[in-house]
């Protein structure tokens, strides 16, 4: 008889591996999606707060009480330079009233997010 060595994988031992990289996709997948949510929101946040800060600026110079996002967002706005960009698909409010929040909705497809507006 002839004396063979098997120098491959057994089922057994490539089924250990298939289940362990199932389990370690099942943790890291739903952790991927709170951080990127996470990091959206942050974005959001930060765009909400830019547009917060500009309606302010806006209010001082024109003395009015009420002014159109769409107004403050472009990059040809005389209150800044920067465009505001849309991070994941969120709506901004389409007015912002002085004193009052200032809403995203839509973030990521389902989430909204507020910033109190002083």
């Amino acid at each position: 008889m002839e004396n063979r060595k098997n120098s491959g994988f057994t089922l057994v031992e490539i089924l250990i591996v298939v289940v362990t990289f199932g389990l370690l996709a099942a943790m890291a997948i739903p952790a991927f999606q709170k951080v990127r949510a996470d990091a959206q929101d942050k974005a959001v946040m930060a765009n909400l707060r830019e547009l917060s800060e500009r309606a302010a600026r806006y209010f001082s110079d024109n003395g009015v009480s009420t002014v159109e996002s769409s107004l403050l967002m472009s990059a040809n706005s005389a209150q800044d330079t920067k465009i505001i960009t849309i991070v994941a698909g969120e709506t901004y409010s389409a007015t912002i009233t002085k004193g009052e929040k200032v809403t995203a909705t839509g973030v990521g497809g389902v989430r909204t997010v507020i910033y109190a507006n002083n």
